[in-house]
Parts: C-alpha cells; structure tokens; sequence
C-alpha cells in the first residue's frame, strides 16, 4: 500500500470539503412562527445553503453584525423591531440582499418594503420552490457571470472595458461606483444593476420583464412594481427633476432606457 498516496487522497478530499464550506452560500431567515423557520430551513438546507435562526428583529441585527449572511429572509411582523425597520438598519450598512416576507398583501406594505431597500417580495402563503427560485437569483448576482453582462464592450486588445459613459452618468464597473455630473452617488447593488443594464444600451427601451429577468435574475412572476419602486429609488438620487428626469427614461407602457444624449 503507498502511504504516501492514501496521505495526498486523504488530503485531497479535505481540501476539496473546505473549498466546498466556503463556496456554500449562508441565509439568515428571520420569523416569529417556528413552523415557518423550520420549514424554510429545511428546504434551504436540502439545496445546500447554511442557514441561520432569528426569532425577533434585534436577534436578527446582531446575527447581521455578527456572521454577514449572504442573504436575509425577513419578515415584517417581528417583535422587539419591526421588519420594515431592520430592513432600513441593514441597508443602510450593507448590501446583503433582503427578500421581505408577509402575510400582508397590501400595496403599500410591499412598496415601503421596496422603497426601504429590500430587493424582493413575496407573500405568504407561498410556494416553497417559487421561494427558493428567488433566493437562488438573488444571489446569483454575486457570481462574476452574472456581473458580466453580454452587452459589455472590449477594448481593441480584447480586454474588458471597467467603465461606462453616457452622457452625465458615469460608472465604474470594478468599484460599482456611479457618478453623476462629477458627484459620486450612493446606490444599493441592485440600484446600481439595474442602471448598469440600461446604461450598457444606452437610446433602447427595456421592459419591465426584461429587467426582472436579467437583473433580478428569475422569470416574470406577475409583478412588476418591483422594477418600477427601484427605478424611482434611483431616480430620487441622479434626477435633478424627478419629475421631468433627464437620464432614466420612461416608455410609456413599455419599459425604461438611458438618454443617449
């Protein structure tokens, strides 16, 4: 028997577990109904994420603080601190993706989740594997994959060009850091996707299911106020005139587009 093989195999095999603990993405689900942690945790765990637990709003905070998670669920209705406000603290820290949970279906609950910073919505009840469809898209846009859009340009040496200009708006693409008329604007990851895509085809309208698809990363669910909260979100920090924006386009009934000009 060669020792020395068995060691390398052995150590092989260590090597390949460790890699594969640090490639495993980590979800922190936060409610105050055990059934519902319980049965979000295991289907996490059954795609192979690593979960973690919090009951009320400031657990989940500390666990925020504590162990960076690549993504939160989070509902509304928590005790100590409400989702809505543990929502705001995270964003206002970090660029975790949020998925707000609740069995509020009003408009306007899901509306102040979005304009909070949350990426994504859905209420209960809800289908398990339509769920677990959207956390897998939300952390998609982590991968470098999906950071490359195929409208991307390459210089005459085939190297990917790192910046986009399009008149008064100007992004750097390795430091997602956007400018506009000289002044650096502060955006989530998402905001910044999104200007990212249309600014990459700057004069072309792209639809509201377009964007849910390539930026939010799953198929047209049916609701797309999704994309137009963001876009306004966006809006409100590169307009001078929200109400006459100059950059970010509106099509009527038809999607958004970059000024070209």
């Amino acid at each position: 028997m060669d020792i020395n093989n068995e060691e390398n195999n052995e150590n092989d095999v260590i090597k390949e577990k460790i890699m594969k603990e640090k490639s495993q993405k980590t979800v922190l689900v936060v409610d105050d109904e055990k059934p519902i942690v319980d049965i979000l945790v295991y289907n996490l765990n059954k795609e192979g994420y690593n979960t973690l637990e919090a009951n009320d709003g400031e657990e989940a905070i500390n666990l925020v603080i504590e162990k960076k998670p690549d993504l939160v669920l989070l509902d509304i209705m928590l005790p100590k601190m409400d989702g809505l406000t543990v929502c705001k603290k995270i964003r206002h820290n970090y660029n975790i993706p949020i998925i707000m949970l609740s069995a509020k279906d009003e408009e306007i609950d899901k509306i102040l989740g979005l304009e909070l910073g949350a990426d994504d919505y859905i209420t209960k009840p809800f289908s398990v594997r339509e769920l677990i469809a959207r956390v897998k898209a939300n952390l998609r846009k982590n991968d470098s994959d999906y950071n490359k859009m195929p409208a991307e340009e390459e210089n005459e040496k085939g190297h990917v060009l790192n910046e986009i200009a399009v008149g008064d708006l100007y992004l750097d693409l390795d430091k997602f850091e956007v400018k506009v008329r000289g002044e650096i604007i502060d955006l989530t990851l998402r905001e910044f996707e999104v200007l990212k895509y249309l600014a990459q085809q700057p004069g072309q309208v792209v639809t509201r299911e377009t964007l849910l698809e390539k930026v939010w990363g799953y198929e047209y669910y049916g609701d797309i106020r999704t994309v137009d909260v963001t876009v306004r979100r966006i809006r409100e920090k590169i307009e001078l005139d929200t109400s006459s924006p100059k950059i970010l386009i509106t099509k009527r009934s038809v999607g958004y587009y970059i000024a070209s000009n």
